[in-house]
């Protein structure tokens, strides 16, 4: 008979017991990332901001309850002025007249208007100087989506 060769084999990685000496970073690059996009969708929101100087409580000059006038913003983005439609020129001329005789302002948004439209205004109002500001009816925006019709 012939001779037999016998090939040796690679010697497989056999699993010990020592622990490895380097660290697992999945996990700590799995974090990184939700990080990342948490962070990318925060940023905008956080960027269109308009601030507003709330007045600090002083001594009370005049006991007389100030004039009410009241603005709404419907769905579609159209300014009332205590019942008329008003355009932005407008407004502008009666937030000035409102600050200067220092009267209330109440500000009545409907759930479904736009956001930046309500930014609008609010940057009119502060930029009239009107200090004696209120919202109405924020309670009813609690729901979120629009109800379906039909």
């Amino acid at each position: 008979m012939g001779e037999v060769i016998y090939f040796r084999h690679r010697v497989r990685y056999q699993p010990s017991d020592t622990p490895f000496s380097q660290m697992n970073i999945t996990p700590l690059i799995d974090v990184m990332l939700v990080l990342l996009v948490m962070l990318i969708l925060a940023v905008p929101a956080a960027m269109h901001q308009t601030s507003v100087d709330l007045p600090q409580e002083g001594p009370a000059i005049d006991k007389t309850p100030p004039i009410i006038q009241n603005l709404v913003v419907t769905s579609d983005g159209v300014a009332n002025w205590n019942g008329a439609i008003v355009n932005d020129e407008t407004l502008k001329v009666r937030l000035r007249a409102l600050a200067i005789a220092g009267d209330a302002l109440r500000i009545e948004t409907d759930g479904y208007a736009r956001y930046e439209r309500f930014n609008q205004l609010i940057a009119m109002v502060k930029e009239a100087g009107v200090e004696n500001l209120g919202f109405v009816g924020n309670s009813r925006h609690k729901q979120w989506s629009k109800p379906l019709v039909g």
